[in-house]
């Protein structure tokens, strides 16, 4: 019997996984239950009672930026104007062609004032994050399981696991993810995973000024988000890519992409 410890960092191991190992190989060994329970932990919270998604209604939203100001507080995102979890574009449409997009600092300091002079049909703001899809690209391509969806239908990443190989985040069609500059692991949005848990709302949608962020469950009867769906028209961003997206925009025009 052999009773010598490994020399092999941990996280080095799974990068060599991660290169010599056949990816169809890790895909199909990738985070189970058991792992779930683990970032679930134990209270009296159950996680497969909820659904979680969220509304936005792009008519209420007036890009002040707060919603990007509490998230990168709440969730200690670092402080470069490239690294967030969710941010808020401008969207300026001209008479003709097509619109210009911009988002400073990702609006969390609010947007300049446009030229007096420059011919605009009409704008308006399009807060972003992580879609929480239900088909997640992210977790398909993960080479080691670090990307996952938990069982109250969140996406998440396991910092454990990640080995930061970006592959989630090429593999995410809406430019949701990035890797954390110092713990150099996938970073994105949870919907504030650590707040919903304890009932609380997500950190952007309690800052929000103008309601323009619904949170909620998806079929429960009692949902603000219920009402949200019944009363607007609504649109997902990207839908042909079948990703099936749990953020729900009203007032997305052809424009939002």
């Amino acid at each position: 019997m052999n009773d010598k410890k490994p020399t092999t960092p941990r996280r080095d191991f799974l990068k060599t996984c991660a290169t010599k190992i056949p990816q169809w190989l890790l895909v199909f060994s990738a985070f189970g239950p058991e792992q779930a329970r683990a970032v679930d932990g134990e209270s009296d919270y159950n996680p497969v009672e909820h659904n979680y998604a969220m509304g936005v209604d792009i008519h209420k939203c007036i890009g002040c930026g707060r919603c990007v100001d509490a998230c990168k507080k709440e969730n200690k995102v670092p402080e470069e104007p490239v690294y967030f979890r969710t941010w808020v574009e401008r969207y300026v449409v001209p008479p003709e062609g097509e619109a210009h997009v911009d988002s400073p600092n990702g609006g969390r300091d609010g947007f300049p004032e446009l030229p007096a002079d420059r011919e605009i049909f009409r704008t308006f703001f399009v807060p972003k994050l992580c879609n929480q899809c239900a088909n997640p690209p992210c977790v398909q391509v993960c080479p080691v399981g670090a990307t996952f969806v938990s069982r109250d239908g969140v996406v998440l990443v396991d910092d454990t696991y990640c080995v930061g190989c970006r592959y989630c985040i090429q593999a995410c069609p809406y430019g949701a993810r990035y890797l954390h500059p110092t713990k150099k692991v996938a970073d994105k949005c949870t919907f504030c995973y650590h707040r919903i848990r304890r009932g609380l709302l997500p950190a952007c949608v309690e800052a929000c000024p103008t309601q323009a962020r619904i949170f909620g469950e998806v079929g429960q009867q009692s949902s603000p988000l219920r009402r949200f769906l019944r009363f607007n028209d609504i649109n997902v961003l990207k839908p042909a890519l079948n990703t099936e997206p749990k953020v729900y925009y009203a007032g997305a025009s052809r424009e939002v992409r």
